[in-house]
């Protein structure tokens, strides 16, 4: 697998190119943007000043002189008076139509209390006809006191007289009130299906706490998105990620019906964003995927499929991440393994032989090691020679609780640990109770990682955290929570160092796309994909990251965001 030192020289050849401007540019630039902070996440030519666009291509990297050179009549110039511009960057682990349902929904996020909680919920509530679904996201208990989930009895006190359904922050639990759990015939008697669980009190009733899969037996319940809602969701989550500053994002996994959907906004010119898309499998979808093969740039290199993403096991908030000893403060669960393991190996057998890529959400230690087991085996079993693509870069998502003894094996295997950082910042209030101290060792072990030579690529997992690129940017470097706060055993020693944070943002999850040749570094040549901020995050004091704000998004050379607008 191409390491960080070989990702090096990528980058010394970027730097040849940027250092002469004139080589590729005929005529005068189309845009130029200069009197800024230039961190190019080229190590050999980490700085400049001005960068010149033409088209869809980056033209110039340099100093102020060089770009006026290009400057013609109908150049645009702007002064950016020491604004900070980066490569475009990168959410390498999102679920955008989940983000823009968020924002068209009830959003629970940030209700810090079970009190909180309810009275945004019965604010919904009481703008609902009797009988209507009432559905949320965001909600999450550990911020509680005493951080316990919600019930249904919790529910019923304020909507007696409507289904209700909430999903947590994670996505991997629902809490639901007993008109839900009436209409899906849920009981004492109810078994919950593989790969999920459905919590009962001490006197065997259930609490409307539904784990993993064990919350289609309502959501299936609950009515679906119309086709315009479809779109909304979409083109909601397109205009937040770029607000932001985020020019692609990873899609973490969907149907083949969504990429048609994007096809067709793209075509209507309604979509800018890049996005990097993952089917979801296994399935008769992902089938499809291995048989047609990848489908590279389609829209001038705005969407790309050619991965499928599986989930192993459930998340760690809600207990459903699949442990190799059980839960410190659940001594008799250790967590669900949620994938259909025999589909999953032949999955992978045509996956490597097809050159389709393979992101696994794997969030506990057990649930790790058996992804490691899989691909391993996988991989032993269809060598090189018989692959489409020599190096496939399987993918790891979240990444989260590793043992220790086996991280090492992700450098031997090849695989791109695909991680969060504000995971960890959010985990923290929970994670040692949940694991113990000793189990913290192998947690979001960032520079464990990259220590092995291993690119990290950073992503923000929202709508399961709040999806912000400079949040994602400040867990990485303090490891601490919003208030600056950190913990007992919280391993400091993991946090990364600026230049790292911003690759993990720029030119590692480029390379986690096979793209690294294209974008996630500033170098003549490469795609015209830019995010400016007014503050130097690479400079500022930690506390001044989190206030700072995007000027400018531009991708394949077009500004589609300013904040000036």
């Amino acid at each position: 697998m191409t390491t960080l030192k070989a990702l090096g020289s990528t980058a010394i050849a970027a730097a040849l190119l940027s250092s002469t401007p004139g080589t590729s540019q005929q005529g005068p630039a189309d845009l130029v943007f200069r009197n800024g902070r230039v961190y190019t996440a080229n190590d050999q030519s980490p700085r400049a000043e001005a960068v010149a666009l033409k088209a869809d291509k980056i033209v110039f990297v340099g100093n102020n002189d060089g770009a006026n050179r290009l400057i013609g009549p109908s150049t645009r110039v702007i002064d950016l008076n020491g604004a900070t511009v980066l490569p475009g960057l990168t959410d390498a682990h999102v679920h955008l139509s989940g983000v823009g349902a968020r924002e068209m929904n009830l959003n629970l996020e940030g209700a810090n209390t079970l009190e909180d909680f309810l009275a945004r919920v019965k604010a919904r509530v009481d703008q609902t006809r009797p009988g209507q679904w009432v559905t949320g996201r965001g909600w999450i208990e550990t911020f509680w006191k005493p951080p316990v989930f919600p019930t249904r009895q919790d529910l019923d006190r304020i909507a007696p007289n409507h289904p209700v359904y909430l999903t947590r922050a994670d996505g991997h639990a629902s809490v639901v009130n007993t008109a839900a759990l009436r209409l899906a015939a849920i009981t004492r008697s109810s078994v919950a299906p593989e790969g999920g669980a459905i919590n009962k009190d001490p006197q065997g009733e259930p609490t409307g706490m539904l784990i993993d899969r064990a919350q289609g037996l309502v959501g299936r319940l609950v009515p679906a998105a119309t086709d315009a809602e479809l779109d909304e969701q979409i083109l909601r989550g397109a205009q937040r990620e770029i607000e932001l500053g985020w020019t692609q994002i990873h899609e973490a996994g969907s149907s083949w019906a969504t990429v048609e959907r994007l096809r067709r906004l793209y075509r209507e010119g309604k979509l800018k964003l890049r996005i990097y898309q993952s089917i979801r499998g296994p399935g008769a979808d992902v089938d499809s995927l291995i048989a047609r093969g990848a489908s590279v740039g389609e829209f001038g290199g705005r969407l790309t499929i050619r991965t499928i993403k599986v989930t192993i096991d459930g998340a760690l908030g809600s207990r459903g991440a699949a442990l190799l000893a059980p839960y410190s403060d659940d001594p008799k669960n250790t967590g669900l393994i949620t994938a259909d393991t025999v589909a999953f190996k032949a999955m992978l057998l045509g996956a490597l032989r097809n050159g389709i890529q393979v992101e696994t959400h794997a969030i506990g230690d057990r649930g790790n090691r058996l992804m490691l087991d899989l691909y391993e085996r996988t991989m032993q079993a269809v060598p090189p020679d018989q692959r489409k693509v020599a190096e496939p870069r399987w993918r790891d998502e979240h990444t989260q609780i590793v043992a220790p003894v086996d991280i090492p094996r992700f450098k031997q295997l090849g695989i791109i640990p695909s991680m969060q950082p504000s995971h960890a910042i959010g985990d923290l209030y929970f994670a040692p109770a949940r694991l113990g101290l000793d189990r913290l060792k192998g947690a979001y072990a960032w520079q464990s990682f990259l220590k092995l030579g291993l690119p990290v690529a950073g992503g923000s997992d929202a709508p399961v955290e709040r999806g912000e690129p400079l949040i994602e940017f400040y867990a990485a470097v303090t490891r601490k929570d919003l208030l600056g706060r950190s913990g007992e055993g919280w391993h400091p020693e993991e946090r990364v160092t600026r230049p790292q944070a911003l690759k993990m943002f720029t030119l590692w999850p480029a390379f986690a796309a096979f793209e690294e040749a294209h974008r996630g570094t500033i170098a003549v040549g490469k795609q015209a994909d830019l995010t400016i901020f007014d503050q130097d995050i690479m400079q500022v004091p930690a506390a001044n990251i989190l206030k700072t704000k995007t000027l400018y998004t531009v991708i394949n050379g077009e500004i589609v965001y300013s904040a000036g607008r």
